[in-house]
């Protein structure tokens, strides 16, 4: 039995840590060249960035707003997606910092499909960059104001899709469809607030991603304008689940130090949690950043909300979470991560799978 699709999963995905020059700074250390890179401030004050290969270099999109696509100009914001990595060529002087002289960041990279292909499997043509193998996609469409279907190039069922509106309507809030938590409701969660589950008739105004299969997602445009506005450009991140590389589902906590457990079948490099059932920020964990565990623990004790322009936090132990072989469990209670009764959703990508498929005999992961 394969207990893994893939062996290395920082062939896919991987966590760089860099230090801003106000200059030319060429990030190395991915192992890849990035299709999607999620880039935010640890030191300073700043929004987050998204940035791709789809729609370009210089091209930044925000996380903790709601604000439009910002196009940086002259020597500012990226150069060059790199064999190994990522150049910045300046500071960023829109959505948020990425290269500020003496400032920390932490760069989360995804590897597409490369150069991006028209995709006509709905009945809205679409630009794809999609690696199959991984289950990612970055897809690309301009609204036509009507009910419609959107292909993504995944080959699988996506389990989650993050979209953002990339201009006019730019202002609006960033939604995002986790198929594994409320089906195909059409219901969602904006990326950008702390907000619990949008109702999609209620909240949305009837907008929504209501159906998926393994080549396209269904949008029914309501009369809003967050998916398919007419003549709106509008950015997708598709992720379907791979075995042994990526997991996304759902928790119930118990606010307890000896909290919830969750199984994902491989040791985690990356986690993105949201609290569901009402309001609490997003937070991203990753095991690339770590500061004042005790001696010998798997703890991981260091966040960022990708919801807020906020600083790293160092909870002080309400929001540590045990890195494990084969999954997380929850060392926090805070409300954020471990409320008693609380649900939440998750995301998460590989340090190492649980055991390893490999010609020369499987390897078992440990923990931290």
């Amino acid at each position: 039995m394969a207990y893994t699709d893939i062996d290395k999963p920082d062939d896919y995905f991987n966590t760089v840590l860099y230090t801003g020059n106000a200059t030319t700074n060429a990030i190395t250390g991915v192992g890849f060249q990035p299709d999607l890179i999620w880039v935010k401030s640890r030191s300073a004050v700043s929004n987050s960035n998204l940035i791709d290969s789809v729609r370009g270099v210089k091209k930044h999109v925000s996380s903790s707003s709601t604000n439009a696509e910002d196009t940086e100009g002259g020597s500012n914001g990226l150069s060059s997606f790199d064999s190994d990595g990522f150049t910045w060529s300046g500071v960023n002087t829109g959505t948020g910092t990425v290269n500020a002289s003496s400032t920390t960041y932490v760069g989360w990279s995804w590897l597409g499909g490369g150069t991006a292909v028209s995709n006509t499997d709905g009945s809205i043509t679409s630009t794809v960059s999609a690696n199959t193998t991984s289950g990612f996609s970055i897809v690309s469409w301009t609204g036509t104001g009507a009910d419609g279907t959107v292909g993504h190039g995944l080959g699988t069922t996506p389990a989650m899709i993050i979209t953002k509106a990339r201009s006019a309507y730019g202002s609006d809030a960033w939604v995002v469809f986790h198929q594994k938590s409320w089906g195909n409701d059409g219901n969602g969660l904006a990326l950008n607030n702390t907000a619990s589950i949008y109702n999609r008739v209620s909240d949305l105004a009837g907008t929504g991603i209501t159906a998926w299969s393994s080549s396209t997602f269904t949008i029914n445009q309501g009369s809003a304008t967050y998916l398919n506005n007419t003549s709106i450009p509008y950015i997708g991140y598709c992720w379907s689940e791979v075995k042994g590389y990526s997991k996304f589902g759902s928790y119930t906590g118990n606010g307890s130090a000896d909290g919830t457990f969750i199984y994902t079948g491989f040791k985690p490099a990356f986690l993105l949690v949201k609290r569901t059932d009402t309001a609490g920020n997003w937070i991203i964990w990753d095991n690339k950043r770590n500061n004042d565990t005790p001696a010998g623990a798997n703890y991981i004790d260091l966040l960022l909300y990708p919801n807020a322009s906020d600083a790293e936090v160092d909870t002080g132990g309400a929001y540590f979470v045990d890195i494990l072989s084969n999954g997380f469990k929850l060392r926090g209670t805070g409300a954020d991560s471990n409320a008693s009764g609380g649900t939440y959703i998750y995301m998460a990508f590989a340090e190492n799978p649980f055991v390893t498929s490999t010609t020369n005999g499987s390897i078992p992961a440990t923990a931290r």
